[in-house]
């Protein structure tokens, strides 16, 4: 039959050309990938959903998908090359040991789950917002977990390095953050006079969100299985080594108003903290005046 012919003949014209056909095949399939990925992330922006999560999914299927075609295709080659440099291969997986630990990792994160595309995670010291992972390497967008931002940084973690350091899971910082903030000042004004007014004026820069930060921090609680700070504001005093006066503010709130929040905090203890000291120095003066009054009487 001609169609059978034909057939035949191109499967023994790609059989005698593989490398010709494997890098065709491996270049229409990126390309198909490219295209995938495009359709569904085009898609996901029309519905106003993030598809971030489904395109990396699909990516690793694909890629998944040729290196085992390709592995099939050049099984023969393959098997004829591992019996007759047995030693070269010994040697190749040694000095490939890293990369074998970055696809063992890449398992590990498939099938514990300790994170997922747009978490807050971090890595040893690398923190940052998962944006793709792959068989080498976890992509990050960096954030400075200080001020609860993105540093514009793009980070490209191994995946043998999640292997090799704990994974810390930070998304709930995402929306809100426990922050706490140190002030310190000279002694000479009594912290604990003000303290329930500072914790009453905290509370007010905290008014728009309490209700939603209440919920949020039960959600939290409910899932840690552990009791954290919050929502309402805390306050601690306490002295430094160098006997200075310091005034631990501890607030839960929006991760993107954690800093204003603190300028506010900071703006309400210093008007507080030198008004009374207005009214130390006062009582200071009137006391000498008393004095000098008894002494020249």
């Amino acid at each position: 039959m001609p169609d059978m012919e034909f057939i035949a003949a191109i499967k023994q014209l790609l059989l005698e050309h593989k490398l010709i056909t494997t890098v065709v095949f491996v270049l229409l399939v990126y390309l198909l990938k490219l295209k995938v990925a495009e359709v569904i992330k085009r898609r996901g922006k029309a519905k106003g959903e993030d598809k971030r999560y489904l395109v990396n999914v699909v990516k690793n299927l694909i890629n998944l998908t040729v290196v085992v075609c390709v592995f099939m295709f050049w099984a023969a080659e393959l098997q004829q090359f591992a019996l007759s440099v047995a030693a070269f291969v010994v040697a190749f997986v040694v000095a490939t040991r890293e990369f074998i630990q970055c696809i063992i990792g890449f398992i590990y994160i498939v099938s514990a789950r300790p994170f997922q595309v747009g978490d807050w995670i971090q890595v040893g010291k690398y923190a940052g917002e998962v944006t793709e992972t792959d068989w080498a390497k976890l992509t990050l967008l960096e954030v400075d977990i200080e001020s609860y931002s993105h540093t514009g940084k793009t980070l490209f973690v191994p995946n043998n390095m999640l292997l090799l350091n704990t994974i810390k899971n930070l998304n709930f910082l995402k929306r809100y953050a426990t922050h706490s903030f140190t002030i310190t000042r000279e002694p000479g004004v009594n912290l604990f006079t003000i303290e329930e007014e500072l914790l009453e004026r905290a509370a007010q820069h905290c008014e728009d969100f309490y209700e939603v930060a209440n919920r949020y921090n039960a959600l939290i609680e409910k899932r840690l299985d552990v009791k954290i700070s919050g929502p309402a504001p805390s306050l601690y005093i306490f002295t430094n080594q160098n006997g200075d006066d310091q005034a631990c503010f501890t607030v839960f709130c929006p991760s993107e108003q954690a800093w204003d929040i603190q300028n506010k905090i900071t703006r309400d203890f210093m008007e507080l903290w030198h008004r009374e000291k207005r009214k130390l120095m006062l009582l200071d003066r009137e006391s000498k005046s008393r004095y000098l009054n008894t002494e020249e009487a």
